[in-house]
């Protein structure tokens, strides 16, 4: 009867699942955040490959340019502050689902750099922000079919998934639900949540004192994953609650288009007010059915256009619109991350980021992870030499993934199946 008390008590104090027991938060021999580098981490991700006749830039290094038309021609407004790269291998993954669980987690085992987790859970981890979420993660029709390696690409673990938030007013009242009964109710709420947290710490730190030394390790974790609490409870952010997002059905296609810049706003707004430093934004999952309606011409699911060959050139012409309009919306999320001055230093919040397009597929026809296509944004602090367009023959995208940890300030020189390539990639670094 006691723990059935606590458990209430601890989901009427806003804390929920940090009441779980033995949390895994140790990172064994983990990376430890080097002095400088970037602020956060943004991963922006649109499903089913790509064309890459319909794709690609022409040129190279530092003199390319977006085709008229093209899927990346949105870009060129920004094309001096990112880096466009083709040409990196998924290993040992194929197809859809192989894709969309290797593409940020690199494949990686328990023992790996990394633990199995995805880029972006172990960036938060290591960096160890005191913001009031480790990560936040918002989702673009993400939940209708459930969690499964076809619909998520982040992960906490081996098989851990990380669920993407899909309605954008459920993502509001997390982040700024403690915002919106004065200051009076703010204080009492985090006095509350307080208590809580110093309640849990305590009758862990008890059961640590009685328990073996095989157990010890974990409890270690879980108070570990306490303080983070702790620090977000402090933390709280600097910012006023926003407008609230317009009521709209998130599941339905139509609602795509307001949903997606509703999401890309409150990652930008929680990112601004400090909030956390790592968020990720995915548009649908991988065999994604959505019919982009509001592109012209366009009456078809998306993963259907994508299977189109080239004896259609109307069909793929129709797939190569969809992939521009979601080259509109990442271009969008770049505009509104240089029009903010950095918060807490000199430039803009994208100098001092590191913004990733990924992609889980390369050729979409093909169902190949092979050639698969990122685009950076954002000099990382200057780490990051943009203005290029690079094609690797084949390197690990592993690469690109250390390339990353090291921009933000990590020291890991592999990440996810080390045997797959170590050090970062060439040319990317000023």
């Amino acid at each position: 009867m006691r723990s059935i008390h606590r458990r209430r008590f601890l989901q009427l104090a806003g804390v929920g699942l940090i009441a779980a027991p033995f949390v895994n938060m140790l990172r064994a021999g983990r990376a430890r955040a080097a002095s400088g580098g970037a602020k956060r981490l943004v991963i922006f991700f649109s499903p089913n490959g790509v064309v890459h006749s319909h794709w690609r830039p022409t040129g190279g290094g530092a003199d390319f340019t977006f085709p008229a038309g093209s899927i990346l021609e949105p870009l060129a407004p920004h094309q001096a502050d990112l880096i466009v790269m083709d040409g990196l291998n998924f290993f040992q993954a194929d197809n859809h689902e192989g894709g969309m669980a290797a593409m940020l987690t690199c494949k990686g085992g328990a023992a790996s750099v990394g633990a199995g987790a995805s880029i972006d859970q172990y960036v938060a981890t290591e960096l160890a922000s005191p913001t009031k979420f480790r990560s936040l993660e918002f989702g673009v029709q993400t939940s209708p079919w459930g969690g499964s390696n076809q619909t998520r690409m982040c992960y906490a673990g081996p098989g851990q998934f990380v669920t993407p938030d899909d309605d954008p007013s459920s993502v509001y009242t997390r982040m700024f639900g403690d915002l919106m009964g004065g200051d009076e109710e703010v204080a009492k709420l985090r006095a509350r949540r307080q208590r809580v947290v110093d309640l849990l710490v305590d009758e862990t730190k008890a059961l640590r004192a009685r328990v073996g030394s095989e157990e010890r390790p974990k409890l270690d974790a879980h108070i570990e994953a306490l303080a983070s609490v702790e620090q977000g409870l402090q933390a709280g952010g600097s910012c006023d609650a926003p407008v609230a997002p317009g009521t709209t059905n998130p599941l339905i296609d139509t609602s795509i288009p307001a949903v997606t810049k509703a999401q890309i706003d409150l990652a930008v707004t929680g990112l601004a007010c400090g909030l956390t430093n790592v968020a990720t934004i995915q548009l649908s999952h991988t065999v994604s059915p959505s019919v982009f309606s509001w592109v012209d011409g366009v009456a078809e699911g998306h993963h259907a256009l994508s299977h189109i060959d080239d004896s259609n050139a109307a069909g793929v012409a129709q797939f190569a619109a969809c992939e521009r309009w979601s080259a509109e919306q990442f271009a969008y999320l770049i505009e509104q991350l240089k029009a903010l001055p950095e918060p807490d230093g000199e430039g803009t919040m994208l100098d001092n980021s590191v913004v990733l397009w990924a992609k889980e597929m390369g050729d979409s026809r093909a169902h190949v992870c092979t050639d698969v296509p990122f685009v950076l944004a954002g000099s990382a602090c200057g780490y990051f030499k943009t203005g290029q367009y690079l094609s690797f023959a084949g390197e690990p995208h592993n690469k690109l993934m250390v390339s990353i940890c090291n921009a933000l300030g990590l020291t890991n020189e592999t990440f996810g199946e080390a045997s797959f390539g170590a050090g970062p990639l060439a040319g990317l670094a000023s």
